[in-house]
């Protein structure tokens, strides 16, 4: 095992810092059905994780991590939008209705964790991207 640390750079902590405040904005706005405030606090949040993902491509491990949470925030924002917006009761086809419809980005988000531990990760177990 090397002893090679791994450190943020202070302006990309602050920045992270701040996408939680944004999501946390977003979440609570959902909870509390604040429809402009949480409509507005996607995009943020959804920038910030975007970048983020992309200042970490360096890293397998980190840029999957990092890619599942925007495919998250995605699946997360349309469901609060679907709710907010009075659709996600709406019949697609069967027992399926539009808000099961987040459940396609949800299962991205599992397909690309999945990828880096059951394909990535074990065949590559010496490198420095694997964390």
């Amino acid at each position: 095992m090397s002893n090679e640390v791994y450190a943020i750079p202070i302006r990309y902590r602050k920045m992270e810092n701040l996408h939680i405040v944004f999501w946390l904005l977003k979440d609570i706005s959902w909870c509390m059905i604040w429809r402009p405030l949480g409509i507005a606090m996607i995009f943020p949040t959804l920038i910030i994780a975007i970048v983020i993902a992309f200042r970490t491509r360096q890293y397998m491990s980190e840029v999957c991590h990092n890619v599942a949470i925007v495919v998250w925030i995605s699946a997360n924002s349309y469901w609060m939008i679907s709710e907010f917006l009075h659709f996600d009761t709406h019949i697609i086809f069967g027992d399926y209705t539009y808000k099961h419809l987040a459940i396609i980005p949800f299962i991205i988000g599992i397909v690309i964790l999945g990828y880096y531990y059951f394909w990535w990760k074990l065949r590559h177990k010496d490198s420095e991207k694997t964390m």
